[in-house]
């Protein structure tokens, strides 16, 4: 059974009214704790797509990117999107039941916050209403302020990321920290630290970008030095 068959199963409970927090208990133990973790990337994506009040294509395509889906998977992900955008769920339920699930500050949130800015700036805007549900997700992850902030400024388009805020450092911290903080950076970013926090196969594309950011970033700041 392929993961979109689970995905679209569990999804399927839930529009059929089975309670949220039942599901995620089905879903707590490994491996099917990563199910549960694509559908909340999955679910927030589309709750956070229509938060400026419309779908766009781009932002249905970002998703499409986030998770790479084989061409024989393509209906099974599509049905698994919309069923998505109908769950009667709030967005604040799915964050509390994935916090419960992996506890505050895990990794892995980092890559599913990753995946949101990914979506919400597909269509080239960032609107403030974007804005108030990411940072109102992290905050109920547990995500600390100053890591929000720097994935904010990787993002946000038309601006040049600051690469401290990156690197989520600053400027008057010793060179040798500052490669400290990014040699860490570096090592959570590769695909099997990323694999290890339990994040789906189909998401690790996003570490590709965040590697270019983060690697863009120390260059910067090395060549400044």
């Amino acid at each position: 059974m392929s993961i979109w068959t689970r995905i679209s199963d569990a999804l399927s409970a839930l529009t059929s009214g089975e309670s949220l927090s039942t599901v995620f208990e089905r879903l707590s133990a490994p491996p099917e704790r990563s199910v549960a973790f694509t559908i909340a990337v999955i679910a927030l994506g589309a709750k956070m797509a229509k938060a400026d009040g419309l779908v766009t294509r781009d932002e249905v395509t970002a998703f499409r990117e986030v998770f790479q889906i084989a061409r024989e998977d393509e209906g099974q992900a599509a049905r698994v999107f919309n069923l998505a955008r109908q769950d009667v769920a709030g967005f604040e339920e799915y964050a509390h039941r994935l916090r419960g699930l992996f506890g505050a500050s895990n990794r892995g949130f980092c890559d599913l916050m990753e995946g949101l800015f990914h979506i919400a700036v597909a269509d080239g805007e960032y609107h403030p209403a974007e804005d108030d549900f990411l940072a109102r997700v992290a905050e109920i992850l547990g995500m600390p302020e100053p890591e929000f902030q720097a994935m904010r400024a990787r993002f946000v388009p038309n601006a040049e990321p600051d690469p401290y805020s990156v690197l989520g450092v600053s400027p008057d911290m010793p060179v040798a920290e500052i490669r400290k903080a990014w040699r860490q950076l570096v090592r959570e970013t590769h695909p099997d630290s990323m694999m290890a926090r339990g994040v789906p196969e189909e998401a690790i594309r996003l570490a590709e970008k965040r590697m270019i950011d983060i690697n863009r970033a120390w260059d910067k700041i090395n060549e400044a030095a």
